[in-house]
């Protein structure tokens, strides 16, 4: 019955959609294309908590999953993710050159949506963030969503086309910590 309605609900949405965006009628194939899509987004599991994919080519934005062990609780594993998170260097790494600005918390929703996001700052002393941003420091934004057994992390810059390495390095930092308490990563 829930296949029915969901399959009712998403070609309602992609008929409308497609009359909707142009004066021409959207064809037969492309309705049933447009409801399968939908059917399989509504029925995934975590779906509606996906982590934008990073744009193709991108140097600037990276995307891991990590798992706990098994044997973890949900609990202790975003108990485990938070020291992992909070054992990161303020100051950065690298004597500053790597986030020298440290990083803030802006959201935290582990314990009942499974996110949170973080933003990461560069120290502003060197010779692009000079040249380029005003002396003022990059901001990367780094965002991890739970999608029901595992945990997506996303980090990417909000400016510029390249950050040279940075995002990766922060990752592997994290990451180490991670793979400490036998968690497992996929996307490294």
């Amino acid at each position: 019955m829930k296949l029915i309605q969901s399959l009712t609900i998403a070609t309602t949405i992609a008929v409308s959609n497609g009359f909707s965006q142009s004066p021409q009628p959207i064809s037969r194939r492309d309705a049933v294309s447009n409801s399968l899509a939908s059917i399989v987004a509504i029925s995934l599991p975590g779906a509606a908590n996906a982590i934008q994919a990073c744009p193709p080519g991108s140097k600037n934005c990276l995307r891991q999953t990590w798992t706990p062990p098994s044997t973890t609780s949900a609990a202790d594993a975003v108990s485990e993710l938070r020291e992992a998170l909070n054992a990161y260097p303020q100051e950065g790494q690298e004597d500053g050159k790597v986030d020298g600005g440290g990083y803030t918390i802006v959201s935290d929703t582990l314990d009942s949506s499974g996110s949170i996001a973080l933003e990461y700052r560069s120290s502003g002393k060197g010779t692009f963030a000079k040249l380029f941003n005003g002396g003022k420091p990059f901001v990367d934004d780094f965002l991890i969503e739970s999608n029901g057994s595992a945990f997506e992390f996303r980090s990417s810059s909000r400016v510029g086309d390249s950050d040279f390495g940075v995002n990766g390095k922060r990752l592997i930092y994290i990451a180490g910590l991670l793979k400490e308490k036998g968690w497992r990563g996929v996307g490294l």
